[in-house]
C-alpha cells in the first residue's frame, strides 16, 4: 500500500536542533548566499557548509543533521516526519546516478507499542562525495533529500560543503567538468523522479573587476545531456518531451521538434563570487516555441570553490534549484528539480 498523499497546509518549527554531522548546524546569520543558512562568518581560510534556508510555508530546509556511515553504507537525516528511523539504506533499485549514491527511507515503520506496520512517505536522498581528500575528509560533498508525498512541494532540504581553505587565483581561466544528479518533486501533481546529466563550468579569474568586497570574477556553466528517470530507473525523458512538444504544437506545429531537454545555463554577470570562494547566481533553460524564446525552468545555483591536495581552486561543488510548468497541465502543475554537482579541473 502506497503512502497517502497529503496537502501541505501548515508546519510547526522544530523545538531545537543539534550539530550537523557533515560539519555544523544552520546559522541564520551566516554570510552565505541568500536562500541558504550555514557557516557564520565564513572565510577563505576554512571549511564552509551551506544548507537550504528553512521556509515554514513551503517545507524547504527542514532536513537536519545529514551524515553518512561508510561502514554500513547508510545515509541519515533528521527533521523529516514519516521517513522511518531517519536512516536511509542504499536504494535497491537505483543505487547510483553516475558517481553519486542514492538512498531510500524505510517504506514502513512499526508502532512502538503494538508492532503494527505504518506506511511511511516516499523519501529519496542523493549524495555526492569528492574523489580527493583534504585533511582526511572529502574535499567537497553535497546531499539532497526530497519527497513526493506532499502537495505542493514537501519537506526536505540540501547541503553542500568544502573541507579546508581555498586560494583563489588572481588571473587566468579555469575549466571544470563532471556529473550532475538530483531529484524532481512536484506541486499540483504527485510523484518523485530522478534527474542526471553532464555539467561544465568556467571561471575567468581576470574579469569582471573587483567591487563591493567581491572578487568579481566571471563564471559560466551549463548542464546538458539531461535525462529524467522514474524511481525504478526507467528513462522517461521522451514522455516529458512529447508533452512539451504537444504544448508547443498548439502555438506553432512546425516548432514542436524538441528531441532533448533544454540546457540549464548560468546567467553570466559581475559580483557572483565572494572572497571566501562562494558562488551564487541565476540559472535557466530555454526553448523556442515558434514565436518566441520561452523559459522551461528558472531558478538559482549555489556553489563553493575548493582546493584539492594538489591544485588550488581544483574543485567546484554545489546545488541548483529550478522550477517549471509540467507540460500538458495548462500551468496547473509545476515541477522542481534540485540537483547537485562536483566538478573537477581535468
Amino acid at each position: 500500500m502506497k503512502p497517502m498523499k497529503l496537502a501541505l497546509v501548515a508546519v510547526l518549527c522544530l523545538a531545537g536542533c543539534g550539530g550537523n554531522p557533515f560539519t555544523i548546524d544552520r546559522d541564520e546569520d551566516g554570510n552565505g548566499p541568500e536562500g541558504t543558512d550555514g557557516t557564520p562568518n565564513a572565510t577563505a581560510r576554512g571549511n564552509i557548509t551551506r544548507v537550504e534556508e528553512r521556509d515554514t510555508v513551503s517545507g524547504n530546509g527542514y532536513a537536519e543533521r545529514f551524515s553518512y556511515d561508510a561502514t554500513a553504507d547508510t545515509f541519515a537525516v533528521d527533521g523529516l516526519a514519516f521517513d522511518g528511523d531517519n536512516v536511509y539504506a542504499r536504494d535497491d533499485t537505483v543505487a547510483s546516478l553516475g558517481p553519486y549514491e542514492v538512498y531510500e527511507a524505510d517504506a514502513t515503520a512499526p508502532d512502538s507499542v503494538t508492532g503494527v506496520l505504518i506506511n511511511q512517505f516516499v523519501y529519496r536522498a542523493v549524495q555526492g562525495r569528492s574523489t580527493s581528500l583534504v585533511n582526511g575528509e572529502p574535499a567537497t560533498r553535497f546531499a539532497i533529500v526530497r519527497t513526493g508525498s506532499y502537495t505542493p512541494y514537501g519537506f526536505g532540504g540540501f547541503i553542500y560543503e568544502r573541507s579546508g581553505p581555498v586560494t583563489l587565483p588572481s588571473s587566468g581561466d579555469a575549466y571544470y567538468a563532471g556529473r550532475y544528479a538530483g531529484l524532481r518533486d512536484f506541486a499540483g501533481v504527485s510523484g518523485l523522479e530522478y534527474a542526471e546529466g553532464d555539467m561544465e563550468a568556467t571561471i575567468d579569474f581576470d574579469d569582471f573587476n573587483d567591487s563591493d568586497g567581491l572578487v568579481g570574477d566571471g563564471i559560466r556553466g551549463r548542464v546538458f545531456n539531461r535525462v529524467i528517470r522514474d524511481l525504478n530507473g526507467n528513462d522517461i525523458t521522451a514522455g516529458f518531451l512529447t508533452a512539451l512538444n504537444a504544448d508547443i504544437a498548439e502555438i506553432n506545429p512546425a516548432a514542436a521538434n524538441l528531441t532533448a531537454l533544454p540546457i540549464l545555463t548560468f546567467k553570466v554577470g559581475p559580483g557572483l563570487i565572494s572572497q571566501n570562494g562562494e558562488v551564487a547566481g541565476e540559472v535557466d533553460s530555454r526553448y523556442f516555441d515558434g514565436n518566441e524564446v520561452r523559459n522551461l525552468e528558472t531558478g538559482k545555483y549555489y556553489a563553493i570553490i575548493s582546493d584539492t591536495a594538489t591544485v588550488n581552486a581544483g574543485e567546484f561543488v554545489g546545488v541548483l534549484v529550478v522550477e517549471g510548468e509540467v507540460p500538458g497541465t495548462n500551468s496547473s502543475a509545476t515541477f522542481r528539480e534540485t540537483g547537485g554537482f562536483i566538478l573537477y579541473r581535468p
